[in-house]
């Protein structure tokens, strides 16, 4: 299994980065997939769920500006994150399970400026 994580860099606050992950390796429409964060000093962090059949969970912090979403086709997980706040800096990771064991993504730094 393999997962390539993309699309982050700097932005300035209020912007907006869409960040994607393409999946190898696995029947990727079976399988739910989650984007962590992990800042500077902090634990790693639940950002956003999409179930293999679309259905989505947000943590607080990511509701009503984060749009997590797949594309099965091409298989590939999406991160829409709009308003971007200072606090938002982390790495971001993306990651399924598959027999039994947890995948990660190598992660794509989003660094948000004041």
């Amino acid at each position: 299994v393999q997962l390539q994580a993309s699309g982050g860099g700097l932005v300035q606050a209020g912007g907006s980065l869409r960040l994607s992950c393409a999946a190898s390796g696995i029947n990727f429409r079976n399988h739910a997939m989650d984007w962590y964060r992990q800042a500077p000093g902090k634990q790693r962090e639940l950002v956003a769920s999409i179930s293999s059949g679309g259905s989505t969970t947000y943590s607080d912090f990511a509701k009503e500006r984060f749009t997590i979403s797949r594309d099965n086709v091409w298989r590939r997980l999406y991160l829409q994150m709009n308003s971007l706040k200072p606090e938002d800096t982390a790495v971001y990771y993306c990651k399924t399970q598959a027999r039994n064991a947890n995948f990660w993504g190598q992660g794509t730094q989003v660094t948000v400026s004041s």
